[in-house]
């Protein structure tokens, strides 16, 4: 029953498939906490992988892991996939890379200061108007006297500049106030304490390292360690977000393939939206639909359609709806709002059917021919192949060491960038302040032995006129004296 050109999604009345072909017109996956999101996110990217789409997800809990390891012997499980029409269903393990920014359950993840920009980076630091228009200067700057912005330590290094350098640049720029790059320096302390320092750097994550593929053909599932990154929730948002953006930036147009060249799972995606600015949102609606020209198709996965602006949500064709529950009026709206995102179906009563829904089971509808959505059906979601629930840390290690891309990311290098230039540049103002220190300080001492030379020929000169003088006059006080005494001796002879 396998469809080449499909992923398997499982079975309502017909079997529910995405078709390869639609499948970078991205998608949703919504549902409360508990009714199998992470399982019909696993089961997509095993479908991707076998058709030979790269696939890049972030593992919020951990449980994403198995997709590494073949699922074991389960009864509901294999009972489960009769049930859904898989006669030819099997256990296997597929080709995976893991990845963490802090760089103990993956090969490390960095970026560099440079291509987070400062749009992201304000967002990043909750930074204000004028706060975000300073480090818009900063990078200007940096663009224009051609130095890197790398690590912290270089955009430290170019706020610190750029606070000493504040009456130069005021014509071009503006005034630049201390108190702004100070309150900017602090939001990058705060920024170190969730581990942004070990994130920021090189060697960069290369694009082309989530787009590999294995030599029988299959894609590998890239899985970003998110459990620890959660922590930091806007460090998490805005790391995938500039991921998004390098796609976006980087990849070639190919229109619309016949399968996506990557697909991009995108877990907790409120907390992208979650009191976003307007030139933010703007920024990630720009992506999400244009990005799908590159290839690449973007899935959200999220407890609510409500999560999502309608703009971005508007772009979303492929859609998985898990159960929702509605004990209060928001939550009653909430329902409401997520059955009218379907095209409705006259046997289903959408509405009811969400609260209805057991674990395993979802309301879905795809893309059909002409990419028109499919009219939403009760679906039966197909089990995984590979294991239900996390990897062990031995066979997570053993894993990585295997990897690809094992030994490219491992050692961080720190090349010549922005601090370097700056500590350098400062350090020969600093050299040539002190030789033009030690100049003027040697001049003076010039002129002082040149006024002390002629103020002692001066007092050689009047000394011998003095001893001289002295001389003399001491001989005939001597004289006098000895005649005085003498001559008393002597007068006394007389």
């Amino acid at each position: 029953m396998a469809n080449a050109d499909a992923v398997f999604i499982g079975r309502s009345v017909k079997p529910e498939e995405l078709l390869l072909r639609f499948g970078n017109r991205h998608g949703l996956i919504t549902g409360a906490t508990g009714t199998g999101k992470t399982v019909t996110l696993q089961i997509m990217a095993e479908g991707f992988s076998k058709a030979g789409v790269p696939v890049f997800a972030a593992d919020v809990k951990g449980d994403l892991s198995g997709i590494a390891a073949a699922g074991g012997p389960n009864d509901a499980i294999i009972a489960r996939a009769k049930q859904v029409g898989m006669d030819d269903f099997g256990f296997e393990a597929f080709p995976t890379i893991f990845w963490d920014l802090y760089g103990e359950q993956g090969h490390p993840v960095r970026t560099t200061i440079t291509e987070m920009g400062p749009l992201l980076l304000s967002r990043l630091m909750s930074l204000t108007e004028a706060q975000e228009g300073a480090l818009n200067i900063a990078f200007r700057i940096a663009d224009q006297e051609g130095m890197a912005l790398l690590d912290m330590k270089d955009l430290r290094a170019m706020l610190s500049d750029l606070a000493g350098r504040a009456s130069e640049l005021r014509t071009d720029f503006g005034n630049i106030a201390p108190a702004t790059i100070g309150a900017i320096q602090r939001r990058l302390l705060v920024l170190d304490e969730q581990g942004a320092d070990n994130f920021f750097g090189e060697p960069a994550l290369s694009i082309s390292d989530l787009m590999r593929t294995t030599p029988d053909g299959r894609g590998y599932i890239s899985i970003l360690a998110a459990d620890k990154l959660m922590q930091a929730p806007a460090l998490y948002s805005t790391f995938l977000l500039s991921l998004m953006s390098e796609l976006f930036e980087q990849l070639p147009e190919v229109g619309d393939p016949d399968k996506p060249r990557l697909v991009f799972f995108f877990d907790e995606a409120h907390l992208l939206f979650d009191e976003a600015p307007p030139a933010l949102l703007q920024k990630v609606e720009q992506v999400v639909r244009l990005i799908r020209s590159k290839g690449v198709g973007i899935y959200f996965i999220t407890q609510n359609p409500l999560d999502i602006p309608d703009t971005v949500l508007a772009q979303l064709g492929n859609r998985v709806q898990h159960a929702l529950r509605a004990y209060t009026p928001r939550e009653q709206k909430a329902v409401k709002a997520a059955a009218s995102t379907f095209r409705q179906n006259p046997q289903i009563d959408t509405e009811t059917a969400i609260m209805q829904l057991g674990t395993g089971e979802a309301l879905t509808s795809m893309l059909e021919d002409k990419g028109v959505p499919s009219m939403v059906q009760k679906t039966l979601i197909r089990p995984p192949s590979s294991r239900l629930g996390p990897i062990t840390p031995d066979e997570r290690r053993a894993l990585i060491t295997k990897s690809p891309v094992y030994g490219i990311y491992e050692q961080a290098v720190d090349r010549e960038s922005a601090y370097e230039i700056l500590t350098k540049r400062a350090q020969e103002k600093a050299d040539a302040a002190a030789a033009a220190a030690a100049e003027v300080a040697a001049a003076k001492q010039q002129r002082q032995v040149s006024s002390s030379g002629a103020s002692r020929t001066l007092e050689t000169i009047t000394d011998r006129i003095v001893r001289n003088v002295a001389s003399q006059v001491g001989t005939q006080i001597g004289r006098a004296l000895m005649r005085g005494i003498l001559g008393s001796l002597t007068g006394g002879r007389r």
